[in-house]
């Protein structure tokens, strides 16, 4: 197996770990936020902000740790004949199964990202050339002109009304580092197969 590959699994599980090992300490953040919610409607006036940002708390958490999670072989599988395979047979159905992964993964990442499309105000059909010229233009002439590309930027329809581009923005990321993890996993399992990897 070529050293960029083996480098390549090295470099996503050490990054998902890290990413992962930060990311769970967000159910902390989580607890506090709905305990801020439980007493400000006992004791004052409730507090617009918690409940949403929960949620967007619990987004954050299960996106951006499913790739360290699937690392660590903790994801949920059926073991009905799996667990009784061989190492080798494993191997053989987990590279098999994990292409029709990764299409899902891609789907949903460009689906993703034509909802943070939309959520910067962009309404067409090219989320791939708007943020194409997004870049281009901040890159070239600087934030001010990237910042004039940019539309009405979408915001949720509750009291708070925050912006949701940045939980898209991180979802869109979550499903990106989902997918080089399974690409890890891919070549990993390729490596078993040929018996390069343990």
């Amino acid at each position: 197996m070529p050293r960029a590959i083996l480098a390549y699994i090295r470099g996503i599980d050490a990054m998902n770990r890290f990413i992962g090992r930060i990311v769970m300490y967000l159910v902390f953040v989580m607890i506090g936020v709905l305990m801020w919610s439980t007493s400000s409607k006992v004791l004052m006036t409730p507090a617009n902000w918690t409940l949403e940002t929960a949620q967007f708390l619990l987004v954050a958490y299960f996106v951006l740790g499913g790739p360290y999670s699937i690392q660590m072989g903790s994801n949920v599988r059926m073991d009905l004949f799996y667990g009784d395979w061989t190492p080798r047979t494993k191997a053989w159905v987990d590279a098999f199964t994990v292409i029709f992964l990764i299409f899902y993964l891609a789907i949903l990442f460009y689906g993703g990202l034509s909802s943070l499309a939309y959520s910067l105000g962009y309404f067409g059909k090219a989320p791939l050339d708007f943020f194409g010229a997004l870049i281009w233009t901040f890159v070239t002439q600087g934030q001010d002109a990237a910042q004039e590309t940019l539309g009405f930027l979408e915001r949720s329809p509750t009291a708070w009304r925050p912006l949701m581009w940045p939980i898209k923005l991180i979802t869109c990321l979550g499903v990106f580092l989902m997918i080089l993890q399974m690409l890890a996993e891919f070549f990993r399992d390729i490596g078993r197969l040929r018996g390069v990897i343990d």
